[in-house]
């Protein structure tokens, strides 16, 4: 069984830790590279199996997370973006589970 809830898991809580407006500019540079990574694989994953508004979400969600071409913006537009991309990662755990029942069925 695959477990393409797992790299939600991780995500979820940094981006949660992401809203303390204490965290050292490194922080946002780990999440970046993480969220990054994270978002490209889903898209992939999503691309698998035919979801193909879910691949351009999380492709695009994967880019403006990416670490090379930084997204400018203030601390409010960043909280905002966090917390939707918090909503999408949930919502993408069941979207891209169901995907994963239609695997076993002949």
């Amino acid at each position: 069984m695959k477990r393409i809830w797992i790299p939600q898991a991780i995500i979820i809580p940094l981006l949660l830790l992401a809203l303390n407006p204490d965290n050292p500019y490194g922080y946002y540079v780990f999440l970046r590279w993480v969220c990054c990574a994270v978002f490209i694989f889903l898209a992939i994953h999503a691309l698998s199996n035919g979801k193909i508004g879910w691949v351009w979400m999380l492709g695009v969600t994967g880019l403006i997370y990416n670490p090379i071409i930084i997204v400018p913006g203030t601390r409010e537009m960043w909280t905002i973006l966090n917390l939707i991309t918090i909503i999408l990662a949930i919502i993408s755990i069941f979207i891209l589970k169901s995907d994963e029942s239609n695997d076993h069925n002949p």
